[in-house]
């Protein structure tokens, strides 16, 4: 079982054709520089899209900045602690200069496994921080322009999860973040009155640092080999055995983002291989 994170490749990516994928309008997406953020915004910029790129990692963002010209797309790299307003208020502002705010892609996470009685509370801050006060509070500052743009019509996606759904072992705040995000997206939805809509996306396993990083930890609190973390752990609910890749996913977020997911007001996109349906 190949459980690397996969390189990006041009012709994996989802290209739709929508009037509002253009080079004047700005998607922002955070967890920029690796992962499901790299891809989300390699895919967002392939379909023609300026990105603004938010990390705190600046090294690897310019990498994802560099992976987005290589295919000829448009990106701006925010460095940003997504724990500091000061930072959010300043990385939106700086989006603003380049386009029209259309889009945003809440993707960035950390994962901390450990029972809730050893759960340490300065990470479980950092993770409801990071994970739910700052997807809220991008939507609070980028609606208003979403609302002044031409149509009025904007997008709001975040990344949820499996954990959005079911609640594994050892990931409490993790769980409740993912289930927080999905209230979010029906809250903006709600308010939204049809032009202003939200939804997450939930999917299993994808290779990202933030899964491959955990296997260590998995099989230490379990007492088995990385190998049997990954088959019977990861993918042991799983109806298809082989993880996702984050292009993958990216690809979900262009589709609800496009004209073609204009139903999806408040809903959840679940690829998870059958997971859930069977745990």
């Amino acid at each position: 079982m190949d459980i690397r994170e996969p390189e990006i490749r041009q012709n994996e990516i989802l290209i739709l054709q929508d009037p509002n994928f253009n080079p004047g309008n700005v998607c922002i997406v955070t967890g920029a520089a690796t992962g499901i953020g790299r891809a989300a915004a390699v895919v967002a910029a392939a379909n023609k899209l300026t990105v603004a790129g938010l990390d705190v990692n600046e090294e690897e963002g310019k990498k994802t900045v560099e992976t987005v010209r290589a295919m000829g797309g448009q990106m701006i790299f925010v460095k940003s602690d997504l724990c500091k307003d000061s930072d959010l208020e300043h990385a939106v502002s700086e989006a603003a200069k380049a386009g029209t705010v259309k889009y945003l892609l809440n993707i960035a996470g950390i994962q901390h496994v450990d029972a809730i009685e050893n759960f340490p509370m300065e990470k479980f801050d950092l993770m409801q921080r990071l994970m739910v006060r700052a997807p809220f509070y991008l939507s609070k500052l980028t609606i208003p322009y979403m609302k002044k743009s031409s149509d009025g019509i904007g997008v709001i996606a975040n990344m949820a999860s499996v954990h959005a759904h079911i609640c594994t072992l050892n990931k409490s705040s993790y769980n409740i973040t993912k289930f927080a995000l999905r209230a979010l997206s029906q809250s903006i939805s709600a308010e939204g009155g049809g032009k202003i809509r939200s939804f997450t996306v939930s999917t299993g396993f994808v290779k990202t640092p933030l899964a491959l990083n955990q296997i260590p930890a998995q099989a230490k609190q379990r007492g088995i080999t990385p190998e049997e973390v990954v088959r019977d752990v990861m993918m042991g609910k799983s109806r298809v055995k082989e993880m996702m890749s984050p292009v993958e996913v990216g690809n979900l977020f262009i589709f609800g983002l496009s004209r073609f997911g204009s139903y999806l007001v408040g809903g959840d996109l679940l690829f998870d291989g059958g997971m859930v349906l069977t745990y």
